[in-house]
């Protein structure tokens, strides 16, 4: 995002002349600042259509052992989501957003229709990345203009929020795969997804090392990246997030593998991150660091790690919050309030 200095400013001068002191409602401001800098406003509106997008798919690396449920759950949660029973589901409502869920690759079919299932399915779960490329390159190019795909219509359908969440058994051995492939450190970023023992953590670094060392994926090339190492699910989301920031609307993310697809948005559009806000920092300790990376700070910290898009949606009403105060704090002229020093 090419920052108005002149509009930044604006919107500076306004937070500094509500009545509190300069600064007092912290990361508050800075959240208000840069929803009115998406907004191109001095007073951003409130989100009036948001919506939670789960987008689901398998992990063929579950053959390894790297994940305490077994794929199935994957279909399984998916069907929970459209019944309304799984948290995302109790946040959604909580926070007045509606909840879609995409199916990028589960290794099943949905044989009924349902309004809120999206079928993009680019295959049945992706290839087992420790005997070779997860997908190919066509799929690869495919998940991302299948996600620029969804996150356009949803637009166009009038939703100014989004919120991207993730559901997949393996999602952060392959997250954790995308972001060794960029040149993080593997012990900075393994970690437990679902709760394993120490010899399924073991089972999940060698699955890792030996990903990277048969595909070699090009650090310099985004796309590369996920065709030998990434989800289905993971793409898509890389390229809703491109999307979206293409046409300013503010995005959401969630947790570690969700924002390993933002990791690849970014390597491919590094303006991305000017419309994305953090929800939260997982427990899962690779998330901070690809935050970190980013420049991203969280919203939340709850040590949360359930995935779905929980964290992010969460944080909507502290978005909200910001809005409102920037809107409808009184100014101290307008208040009648003396400013006094500057120290106020």
């Amino acid at each position: 995002m090419e920052q108005d200095r002149t509009l930044k400013d604006s919107i500076i001068k306004r937070l500094n002349n509500l009545t509190k002191p300069v600064g007092s409602l912290g990361y508050l401001e800075e959240i208000a600042l840069k929803m009115g800098l998406i907004q191109n406003k001095v007073m951003p509106d409130l989100p009036k259509s948001k919506r939670i997008y789960v987008f689901a798919s398998d992990h063929g690396v579950v053959e390894q052992g790297v994940s305490a449920y077994p794929k199935q759950v994957t279909y399984q949660m998916v069907l929970n989501f459209l019944h309304g029973g799984a948290a995302i589901n109790v946040f959604g409502r909580h926070v007045g957003a509606d909840v879609y869920v995409v199916d990028a690759g589960v290794d099943s079919d949905f044989a009924f229709s349902h309004p809120k299932l999206i079928n993009a399915k680019i295959g049945y779960g992706t290839a087992d990345f420790t005997k070779g490329p997860a997908m190919t390159r066509e799929q690869a190019l495919k998940c991302i203009e299948t996600g620029k795909n969804i996150a356009r219509k949803a637009i166009e359908e009038g939703t100014d929020l989004l919120v991207v969440g993730d559901m997949g058994i393996g999602n952060t051995t392959t997250a954790t795969a995308v972001s060794v492939a960029f040149g993080f450190k593997l012990d900075d970023i393994l970690d437990i997804g679902t709760p394993i023992n120490d010899e399924g953590l073991k089972r999940k670094r060698m699955a890792i090392e030996k990903a990277i060392e048969i595909n070699k994926p090009d650090p310099n090339d985004p796309v590369d990246v996920l065709e030998k190492v990434g989800g289905f699910c993971i793409g898509q989301m890389a390229g809703f997030i491109i999307e979206a920031a293409k046409r300013r609307i503010p995005i959401l993310v969630d947790g570690f593998p969700t924002t390993a697809g933002l990791l690849i948005a970014w390597k491919m559009e590094p303006s991305v991150v000017d419309f994305v806000f953090a929800g939260h920092k997982s427990k899962v300790k690779g998330h901070k660091v690809l935050l970190d990376a980013m420049e991203l700070r969280p919203i939340l910290d709850l040590d949360m790690r359930l995935g779905e898009g929980t964290g992010a949606a969460l944080a909507i009403p502290i978005i909200e919050a910001a809005i409102k105060m920037i809107r409808e704090m009184a100014t101290f002229e307008s208040a009648g309030v003396s400013k006094g020093s500057d120290a106020f």
